[in-house]
């Protein structure tokens, strides 16, 4: 199963690693970049695990929780597309 990553997805990833930055802190950005990323890495041996997002209850639009943030993505039948990578508390609005 392919694993496809939305230009905001990769946006959200480097919007982390400069928060971190400007708190002088980098390598915690860094470190939750890394974590993210293998946490992505192991969807294609269960495409089902993540639960279906709260916001829109659809089979296909699922997440992966990894503290403090929400792993976005779509479940399609032979790919996963990674949409959005978010602190937990915000609400999921996907753009049109």
């Amino acid at each position: 199963m392919k694993i496809l990553i939305a230009d905001s997805a990769f946006a959200d990833l480097q919007d982390i690693k400069d928060y971190y930055q400007s708190q002088l802190v980098p390598e915690v950005g860094d470190k939750f970049v890394r974590e993210i990323i293998q946490h992505i890495e192991t969807l294609p041996a269960n495409p089902d695990k993540g639960r279906k997002v709260p916001e829109f209850n659809q089979q296909k639009i699922r997440e992966l929780i990894h503290p403090p943030f929400r792993i976005i993505y779509l479940r399609e039948i032979s790919s996963i597309h990674i949409v959005r990578i978010w602190r937990s508390e915000r609400l999921l609005v996907l753009e049109e």
